[in-house]
């Protein structure tokens, strides 16, 4: 077996594995495994590597950056039909329209002057991705997303003032906390805003996000490996 053979097999194997894995952390908390949705992050993948996921089955994918996701989507999408793109990474004002154009789903709402941008250019396109609050439940400084306390507003906002539906609220805990509580805190606010879906949980601690109701779970490490520091 060749190196790309290798390459091909090992995520493969590390798909079926982490699919597993999330069957087995839905089951284990009373849930349907069809409940949680499985996004492969493809940051700094190229689009090889993708393939090999694609052609194992996967069809749900996660981007960090518009730039990015452009020069290796419109083609994957173009030739495999059912791709769903997620964004996951910030978006700038000045990429709302290339997001709108590329993605499924918009994950990382979280201030006014995006929400106006994304209803313009929804309307203007015609196009309605999913979309997604995201929530800095530790209220780190450096970090995107509306505080715990913003975020009943900024939902109220981005439906009252730009007419935006929203469909759910995403988290990224703080590196060196216990996820668990900001997992719950997300799951009491979707409860609170009679929203269904939560993104939460990474390569680390997706059986944990299972366990307080994530409907899907973000996961590139376990599936395609340790990434380029550089990148």
């Amino acid at each position: 077996m060749n190196r790309q053979d290798r390459a091909s097999a090992d995520i493969k194997a590390r798909l079926g594995l982490v699919r597993q894995e999330v069957a087995l952390a839905a089951e284990a908390s009373g849930r349907k495994p069809a409940g949680v949705k499985l996004v492969a992050v493809t940051k700094t993948v190229p689009a090889p590597m993708i393939e090999e996921a694609i052609e194992a089955g996967q069809r749900v994918f996660g981007e960090n950056r518009v730039q990015e996701a452009r020069v290796k989507w419109p083609a994957l999408k173009e030739q495999h039909a059912g791709i769903e793109l997620h964004l996951i990474g910030p978006l700038q004002s000045n990429k709302v329209r290339e997001a709108v154009a590329l993605f499924d789903v918009i994950e990382t709402l979280d201030r006014p002057k995006l929400a106006r941008a994304l209803a313009e250019e929804i309307a203007r396109a015609g196009r309605r991705p999913r979309l997604f609050v995201q929530v800095n439940t530790g209220e780190e400084p450096q970090k995107a997303g509306v505080t715990p306390g913003e975020t009943e507003a900024f939902v109220a906002l981005c439906g009252d003032t730009f007419g935006l539906a929203i469909d759910g609220l995403m988290c990224i805990p703080p590196f060196d906390e216990e996820p668990a509580m900001h997992f719950a805190l997300l799951a009491k606010l979707a409860e609170r805003l009679g929203l269904d879906d939560l993104s939460m949980g990474m390569s680390g601690d997706f059986a944990r996000a299972i366990q307080f109701g994530a409907t899907s779970v973000r996961i590139g490490t376990a599936i395609f490996g340790e990434r380029d520091a550089t990148a």
